[in-house]
Parts: structure tokens; sequence; C-alpha cells
């Protein structure tokens, strides 16, 4: 992930500075454990003022509102409390060379600033901190006590001091190429090494525009640099603090991330803040896309295996409970023969009643057979009282298997993340399942069912009908109970886990064979059966389509459905809406 520089944090203030310089603190919002949103208002409009001390994502720019999940973090409650009402009067940077930003907040513009909120940028030791006009610590994102750092403390009630000075050099328009050829060049290496080592503000993004520029590969060590490389370097290196100084900023998109120098753009975007707000929303979205379905993942195939191996156990004890009748028989058979019993037999072997086949009846020695018989019929009723108590055991077992394979096959469905709603679909398979107790988070905001997403997978049948497609349990039962109309037709893979799919149509309208045909490969393709070539797919209208009496979600029972056979490779190239 790309981080904000010292360049980029530059821009992004300049861009803050002109469009948000003054305008009224409204509301403070914390989106999570890192990031924080302040809303503003200006004659012009209203903006969401981003801050982060994300350890890979620290920034500072204008980003999207928040969700209106409510907001339980005491971070954002106490800043709101100090900032509310107030007018964000300036944005500075505390030092020249320095990624600390300064947000001072005043009654009014010209007023002398009643509180200043510090956005420290620095990788893993970012922080937000907030102090009132003495500069006394009012409360801080992450507090730094004296055994986590013995170099600098950042703790409520102290003064807040400035993160310790940089060592390398500040870049200079004065300093002269012999002296900063000079100083690149004093100890062999890579260039990119020892621009980043001796000089302030250089970060691996401003490393390659300067080699780039100059035409010069970027693995180039100094001893590789001839006079003219030192030179059109230099000019790339001057080229650079210009633009720093005059503020010509140049962003845009480039193959790998974005810029603001220029440079290597494929797309050019005139809004800064639109690129910082995209960029690290998609790449920290990335970021809990992958967490969160290996931790989805990792969770039911726990969970299935324990339910299975507990479900095998159930089935060998209905097998056992079969040869209940076995025991009875040869309890009747001993006690018709007991004269044939002597002392000490470990074993006896008598004629079958009915068959007259010989039947092998194993005995305790020190019993009698009278015993061994009494024996012998408390094993038969055991095993007839086992398959009273095992068989709604088993099938509570079986039951939770088929919801929890349902589950785990949306979860391997949302596979990639293209789009933000792929993360919504997983978040929301795990409220799911917090909901019905198979996770625990005492961070859970419980959202109301009105709450639920609507972004299925669209299609389009031959002749034109959407098809809609649940990317999980809770959207199965809104396609299913809610969205689906009287004209529509509803498809699931037979007997298979899978997603409800929704073909709509209209009073009158005429499906073709070909749109049934597409929608089946549909629901083929979106359930387990998603590799073979063939899969068994069921329709019928949706009031045919009922949910059980306290069934879990995603789960439904159906009648009058007709057969087609779904084939699922024909959409592997298929897009979707």
């Amino acid at each position: 992930m790309q981080p904000v520089d010292f360049t980029t944090l530059q821009a992004a203030c300049r861009e803050l500075s002109a469009d948000w310089i003054p305008s009224r603190v409204e509301q403070v919002y914390q989106r999570d454990r890192y990031t924080i949103t302040i809303a503003l208002r200006t004659l012009k409009g209203r903006g969401w003022l981003e801050i982060s001390w994300h350890p890979q994502a620290a920034r500072v720019h204008i980003g999207s509102p928040p969700p209106r999940n409510p907001d339980t973090f005491t971070f954002s409650q106490q800043l709101v409390h100090q900032l509310g009402s107030l007018a964000l009067v300036a944005i500075e940077t505390i030092a020249p060379w320095e990624r600390v930003v300064d947000l001072q907040f005043a009654r009014r513009p010209g007023d002398e600033a009643l509180y200043h909120v510090y956005v420290e940028i620095m990788g893993k030791y970012s922080n937000v901190i907030l102090t009132d006009a003495r500069n006394e610590i009012i409360t801080v994102a992450h507090q730094v006590n004296q055994q986590q750092s013995s170099v600098r403390t950042i703790l409520t009630g102290k003064a807040y001091e400035k993160p310790p000075s940089l060592t390398a050099a500040m870049p200079s328009l004065s300093e002269t190429q012999e002296r900063w050829q000079e100083r690149v060049s004093l100890i062999s290496g890579a260039v990119k090494k020892q621009l980043l080592k001796n000089y302030r503000g250089v970060s691996p993004a401003v490393v390659e525009f300067l080699l780039q520029s100059a035409g010069l590969d970027l693995e180039v060590t100094t001893d590789d640099l001839q006079l003219e490389d030192w030179q059109k370097l230099f000019q790339a290196w001057q080229k650079w603090q210009i633009i720093l100084s005059e503020n010509k900023f140049q962003p845009g998109w480039t193959a790998t991330g974005y810029t603001v120098l220029g440079w290597g753009i494929v797309k050019e975007e005139n809004n800064l803040q639109e690129i910082l707000n995209l960029y690290y929303s998609d790449k920290l979205n990335q970021q809990v896309f992958s967490q969160l379905r290996h931790q989805l993942t990792q969770k039911m195939n726990n969970f299935l295996g324990k339910l299975r191996q507990k479900a095998q156990t159930f089935e060998e004890r209905l097998h056992q409970s079969d040869n209940a009748d076995e025991y009875r028989q040869k309890a009747d058979l001993l006690m018709a023969h007991l004269y044939d019993w002597e002392p000490g037999m470990k074993e006896i072997v008598l004629s079958d009643f009915e068959t007259g086949q010989p039947v092998k009846i194993n005995l305790e020695p020190d019993k009698n057979a009278v015993l061994n018989a009494q024996n012998l019929y408390k094993k038969h009723q055991k095993l007839k009282r086992a398959r009273s108590a095992v068989e709604p055991l088993l099938a509570e077992v079986t039951s939770e298997i088929e919801y929890l394979e349902q589950v785990e096959a949306a979860i391997s469905q949302i596979d990639n993340y293209p789009t933000q709603e792929d993360l919504q679909a997983l978040q929301e398979i795990r409220e799911e399942l917090i909901q019905q107790k198979y996770l625990e988070d005492p961070e859970y905001r419980n959202r109301s069912s009105s709450e639920a997403s609507t972004n299925y997978y669209r299609y389009r049948t031959p002749s034109g009908f959407e098809v809609l497609v649940g990317r999980n349990n809770k959207q199965n039962d809104q396609l299913t109970f809610r969205v689906a109309g009287d004209y529509d037709l509803w498809f699931h893979a037979q007997e298979i886990p899978g997603s409800h799919v929704l073909m709509r149509a209209e009073a009158g309208a005429s499906v073709e064979e070909s749109d049934l045909q597409y929608t089946a490969n549909l629901a083929a393709f979106h359930s387990r059966g998603r590799q073979s070539e063939q899969v068994p797919v069921v329709y019928t209208e949706p009031k045919h389509v009922y949910k059980p009496k306290g069934a879990k979600p995603g789960i439904a029972i159906y009648k009058q459905e007709r057969i087609l056979w779904g084939k699922p490779q024909l959409l592997l190239t298929t897009p979707k809406n």
C-alpha cells in the first residue's frame, strides 16, 4: 500500500486550506479504531474530513459520509465535546519537512485557536492528539507511556511535545549540485537508498519520480552514474522542490497507485481528495475482505468438522440400535435352552427358532444363564431407547449442517474483492453468524432487518428479464419473501447449497425456454455445484416457497416445482449487470 508521504500531505493540505478554511464543525464520528471523520460546513456545502492514524494508511483528506451505525468510541465523543460548533480556521505543518499537521479550531475566523488537533502521519507511530490553546493534551487516539517509549510519551494532561527532529538534511533549492552529489554519493550504493537516507521528505514514490524524470533505471547505483546522469537527476531533484514550493501539484492515477507529481499518470484527476479517498478506502477494504473471508472460512471448516463428526457418532449409535432385536432374540434362545448352559461357559451355540441356523451367544462366565439373558434383555431395551433419543438429535445436527453448508457456499461464491458490495456481503454473513450465536463480538451492533442490503448479483436473460441472485442468506430471504412478485419465478439448485435466484416478470409476459435455461444456469453457477457439467435446478412460483417455522436464515421449502438441468460452465464468462 502506498503511504502518504510529505509531498502528498503538502498537496492534500493545500487543497483543504483552499476549499475548507474556514468551516464550521457540525459532527464528529469515529468509523473504526483508526479513523475519525469530522463534518465540516462552508458556504459552498458540507463535507467529511477523514483523519486516520492507521499504521499503513495514516492520512487526512475529505472522505465519504460515515455509516449510520451508532458511534460508541470515546475518542470521538471527547472530540465532539470540545470541537462542537467551533470553526476550523487553519491547517498548518508544525515544522519544515515534518509529516505532522496542526488543525486549529476557534470560535470564529480571525480568533486565536482554542484547540489544536495534531495529526502525526508517521507509519506505525501515527497518532491524533487534541490539545488546548496551551498545548496541554486533552485526549489522544493512542496513548504512549514510559514503558512503550522512553523518548516521547503522549499522555492526557501532559504538555504536547513535537516528535524528535529528523537527522537527515533538509532539501534546499540553494544547495549546489556539487554539494548535493557529494552527499548522495558519499557512500556507494543504490541511488534510491542514498536519497532516502540523506534527505528529509523523500519517499519511495518521490525517488521513483526523480529517477524516471532523469531517464534512469530504478535500481541504478551511484557508481553507475555519469556526469550527464547526475545533472539530469539533479534537475529532477530541483523540479520536485519547485513543485513543493510553488504548489504546482498534478494529481492523477498511475498504473500502481496515485501521484501528485504528474509522472506516470494513466488517468488525470483534478481532485486529490477524491483520489486519496478512493485509493485508501479500496486498499483497506481489500485488507478487511481478505481477513474476514479467511476468518469466516476457518470458522465454517471448524463448525462443520465438529458437526459432521457428531452426526457420524449419532448415525453409528442408530446403526447399533438396528441390532436391538438381535439381543432380544438371543436372550429368548438362552432362556429356552437353560438346560444347555454349564457353569464357566464363555459362549454357547444354539439353533435359531425359525431358520434352525446356529447362533453364537457370548456369555459372562461368572454369571448363570438367567443373568446372562437378563443382560441381553437390558441391552435390547437400552438400544431401543437410544433410537428415540438419538433420532431427534441427528435431525437437529443434520439441519444445522445444511444451514452452515449454505453459509459456506455463500462465502465460497464471494471469492475476491472487485467492489465494496462484496465486502458488505461478507459483513452481512458475519452479522448473521453473530445473530445465530456462532460468533461472538462484544462490539457488534445489531442492525434491523430493514437495513439489509439490496446489492444482489444482477443479470439479464436473453429476452431481457432481470434476474436477481442473493449473495448471502439475508439477501436470499429478502428476495424470496419480500422482493418476489406474483409473476416472478424462483430458482434454486436441487438439494444443493446455493443462492436463491429470482427471475422478474410482469403480467402477460412471455417467458421463453431460453430465459428459463439461462436462469437455471445461473442458479447452478451460484451453488456448490458450480464446477459440475450439469446441476439439477428446481423452479416454481414464489407463492409456493415457504419458510419453516423457526428455520434459520436462507432455509426454504417449496412445492409444485419443475426441474431443469443447469449448466454452470456456460456462465464462467458471462458478465453481470
